[in-house]
């Protein structure tokens, strides 16, 4: 599998003041060809680790290779790796198609074949009609896309994307998503992505790292990592995560049976636990959670009390008071919504047993 890795970061570490590690101690590998994203909120060492990649930051410790050579003492120029950044980063005085033969220009190319390439590259983001036009005079849709062309005009092997989309509208931002995603598909390109947005990350990617504190708490595919998160941190950032405290009561094998404050008792899948006794975090998602007659079956069964119905257009979310928590939230496609249901209803649900995962306790930041 060696022979697959394009970048390997190993013991990568970074501080700006000799003490606190912004990247504690990163070990990555990623593939060629693949959608990496770097997933976590401000400040946990995904921007810094990108810009270490990129060459416009230093490792303190560490070395990071590309292609089995060490990138620690080449310049970014050199890297053969394009850039697509939020602001774009367009030549406001160059036409778009003098913004594109820029980069080719630089590595000292023939007219003919930068002529050719740049062709090639306003035609796979569809701007071949605005070539002559300035970036002053695109919309930002448009310049992201020139800015994205010019990242791949020179055919690097890998490209890194910071929060490319985060400056545009909802719609567009969606309609980008899937564009970059078939691009990518297309190429076969690596992609490094920087997201602080789970639902880009889980659109987009081949496997996403979710960043913490300066380090990897999972690496994963999107469906693995919403369906099986490791730990609590994971299970709360990625989508939505009903949460309940209490302490292990006993542990077998893959299960194990959790006490909450109140006494109940739930039965689930011992994920990341400690010993009898110790504290637990259980994680179940609002949509695994059944209602009235389908919680029949289920082998957790508790009653809870309708509070309030959130509609969003083709699922209702209904937040809950269960297990002594006011805020435990079921999702429900409008189509199975039983329309008798109203708030102040005491009503018997249940989840299954995978369903519910059993992590370290929530530490308090």
């Amino acid at each position: 599998m060696a022979n697959d890795v394009l970048v390997s970061f190993r013991g990568v570490q970074k501080s700006y003041d000799g003490e606190t590690l912004i990247v504690k101690d990163l070990n990555l590998d990623i593939r060629k060809g693949e959608f990496l994203t770097l997933l976590g909120p401000s400040g946990s060492g995904k921007t810094t680790s990108l810009m270490m990649l990129a060459g416009f930051e230093t490792p303190t410790a560490g070395e990071i290779l590309l292609d089995g050579r060490s990138l620690n003492k080449l310049p970014p120029h050199k890297r053969d790796i394009g850039m697509v950044f939020q602001n774009y980063a367009l030549f406001p005085h160059m036409t778009v198609a003098e913004n594109l033969a820029f980069p080719l220009s630089v590595r000292g190319m023939s007219r003919t074949d930068i002529s050719e390439r740049v062709k090639r590259a306003l035609s796979m983001v569809q701007l071949d009609s605005f070539r002559n036009r300035y970036p002053g005079q695109l919309s930002g849709g448009q310049q992201q896309r020139v800015a994205l062309a010019r990242a791949l005009v020179f055919e690097p092997q890998l490209v890194l994307m910071d929060e490319p989309l985060g400056a545009l509208d909802k719609q567009l931002r969606e309609h980008m998503q899937m564009e970059i995603k078939h691009l990518h598909q297309r190429l076969g390109v690596t992609v490094v992505y920087v997201t602080h947005d789970q639902g880009e990350a889980l659109t987009m990617s081949d496997r996403v790292a979710v960043f913490h504190q300066g380090e990897i708490q999972q690496i994963a595919p999107p469906r693995e990592l919403y369906e099986a998160p490791h730990n609590t941190f994971v299970a709360q950032f990625i989508g939505e995560n009903n949460r309940l405290a209490g302490e292990l009561v006993s542990h077998d094998g893959e299960q194990c049976v959790v006490r909450l404050a109140r006494g109940e008792e739930v039965r689930a899948t011992a994920v990341n636990v400690g010993a009898v006794g110790e504290a637990v975090s259980l994680s179940i998602r609002p949509e695994r959670i059944r209602l009235n007659g389908h919680s029949e079956a289920c082998p957790n069964r508790f009653s809870g009390r309708i509070a309030e119905f959130i509609y969003l257009g083709d699922h209702v979310r209904i937040r809950m008071e269960v297990c002594g928590k006011s805020d435990f939230y079921v999702k429900q496609p409008v189509a199975e919504l039983d329309p008798a249901l109203t708030v102040g209803d005491l009503v018997p649900l249940g989840w299954s047993v995978e369903h519910v995962r059993a992590l370290d306790p929530l530490q308090v930041e």
